[in-house]
């Protein structure tokens, strides 16, 4: 999640898989922006996630399937969603810190307005005690509105909070308050705050389930989940495939933005200019894809030759104590075994099956061999 760096797996063989973050390292600086170093991180701050992470969510089309595909409900199905409209989101909490980083759309149900209320968490810990902090932006929110006289019949809203989070560790806090409160009296309940939150936590998605949907919020959950490089070649690609429209330039973009500063934001090259279109993105993944692809073959060449090498060692040593056991005894090729293990010379282990034949007793014969083994070291 994919903030932190992508980890690299490799299978041996045919094939090898090598995650997105590892390949981003050799594109970074044509991501990074103008101004950013590489050796100091707090230069390149955690705000630069959440806002590309802002941007794309600052797009109807988003809103749409995130709702469509995340929300399984069936009340999403009655909403108007060519009504959705993106709504002021800074609220100043009693600790007078602004909520600049949520995104609050509205759209039209049946005869009033619903919101949506999403929350980007985007932090290394999970907070506990999240459903007390919607309560508290809900009830920002409905100020706001109060305030602003925005209120249809003098009636409250609907509000759908959503708590959307990528951290490492999965979400294991309370999605609903009355799980944080002490049980009280049966007479006391009725007055209890109650709120819950709808909780997407991309991590938790499988690539199973993701995999071959239509939707943009799957996208982005796929990207994030540490998927190889040529996945993310096939998911950028998608993206192209389903951002064609002129319209959606906007969208394509801020897509852009987000590969760069999220997906590869771990890269240590030459800065140089950032891209601007999501297939200038595609292009970049391409050529890195095939220029690992060649990287893995020569290190599998390298490899097999290594590994060759090994297999040919052992089997000579195999064929060593087999002589031993038909010319002297298998106790003396019991204590051969050993001293042979460190023998990494084919030249040494022949003059070693020379000795077998040239020795009188196997004592003589482990007796040349220590003596071997003791110069060597």
């Amino acid at each position: 999640m994919v903030g932190s760096g992508f980890r690299e797996t490799r299978r041996r063989g045919s094939a090898c898989v090598v995650s997105a973050r590892n390949l981003a390292r050799d594109v970074l600086n044509r991501f990074r922006p103008q101004g950013i170093g590489q050796d100091d991180p707090k230069q390149y701050p955690d705000c630069m996630h959440d806002a590309s992470y802002k941007l794309l969510f600052s797009h109807a089309e988003m809103i749409k399937d995130l709702l469509q595909g995340f929300v399984p409900q069936s009340w999403v199905q009655a909403l108007d969603f060519s009504t959705l409209e993106k709504v002021n989101a800074s609220y100043v909490a009693d600790d007078l810190r602004n909520r600049h980083d949520d995104v609050v759309w509205r759209v039209r149900f049946q005869d009033h307005w619903l919101y949506v209320y999403l929350l980007l968490e985007f932090q290394s810990t999970v907070d506990r005690f999240m459903a007390v902090r919607i309560l508290s932006y809900t009830g920002l929110l409905y100020q706001d509105l109060i305030r602003g006289q925005s209120l249809h019949q003098d009636r409250l809203p609907p509000v759908l909070p959503i708590v959307l989070y990528n951290g490492e560790p999965r979400w294991k806090a309370a999605v609903d308050l009355s799980a944080l409160i002490h049980p009280a009296p049966q007479e006391l309940r009725p007055y209890q705050p109650q709120q819950r939150y709808l909780l997407l936590d991309e991590g938790a998605h499988s690539e199973q389930s993701l995999a071959g949907v239509r939707n943009l919020v799957a996208a982005v959950f796929r990207l994030e989940n540490n998927r190889g490089a040529e996945e993310v070649l096939a998911i950028v690609t998608a993206l192209l495939d389903w951002l064609q429209d002129p319209r959606q330039t906007s969208l394509r973009r801020a897509f852009t933005v987000w590969i760069q500063r999220v997906i590869l934001a771990d890269s240590s090259d030459t800065p140089r200019e950032p891209l601007i279109e999501l297939d200038e993105v595609r292009t970049m993944l391409a050529q890195r894809v095939q220029q690992w692809k060649q990287a893995w073959r020569a290190e599998g060449l390298a490899e097999g030759r290594a590994e060759g090498r090994a297999e040919g060692l052992k089997n000579e040593r195999s064929t060593l104590l087999r002589m031993v056991c038909l010319r002297f005894d298998a106790e003396t090729a019991d204590a051969l075994a050993p001293l042979l293990e460190p023998v990494n010379d084919p030249e040494a282990l022949t003059q070693i099956g020379e000795g077998i034949i040239l020795c009188a007793s196997g004592e003589d014969l482990l007796n040349r061999v220590r003596a071997r083994v003791d110069v060597s070291r």
